[in-house]
């Protein structure tokens, strides 16, 4: 995979979606360990880095609905590290991953899961190329500078 696929690992019940480069297969691991096993996987790679997004609901979804939530985020911390994540409401998400799911290829991993708005997304970036150094890029095109 490259600059601008995504991974997704995702409950039970998340819905298969209809966009063509959206490819969905099942495993029988925990949810947080299919994290880590795509953190390990990206980690070995040279050419992407990920963007880590969350459904901005995970943090709001109560303990007295959905018991061994609170473990649950501290089990998803743990394995996200001090990676930074973004928070985004699960419908932009989907929206973002539809769009994407058009151009490019997208591998949606549905684990066993069944908790509320747990799916973890990774938006992969060029690994070799910063948002920095893009920016720079950008301002110096616009001014006509080699």
């Amino acid at each position: 995979m490259g600059h601008r696929n995504w991974i997704v690992v995702a409950d039970a019940a998340y819905p298969l979606q209809t966009a063509p480069g959206i490819e969905t297969i099942t495993v029988d691991e925990s949810q947080v360990d299919a994290v880590k096993d795509v953190l390990a996987a990206l980690a070995k790679t040279k050419h992407v880095r990920p963007e880590i997004m969350l459904d901005a609901e995970l943090n709001f979804v109560p303990e007295s609905s959905t018991p061994g939530i609170s473990n649950y985020r501290k089990q998803l911390q743990a394995a996200l590290g001090k990676r930074p994540v973004t928070r985004t409401l699960h419908i932009d998400i989907i929206d973002q991953l539809d769009a994407a799911g058009k151009t490019f290829k997208i591998l949606l991993i549905k684990t066993p899961h069944i908790m509320p708005y747990t799916s973890v997304f990774f938006r992969l970036n060029c690994g070799y190329w910063s948002d920095a150094s893009e920016k720079s890029l950008r301002a110096a095109m616009a001014k006509g500078n080699k």
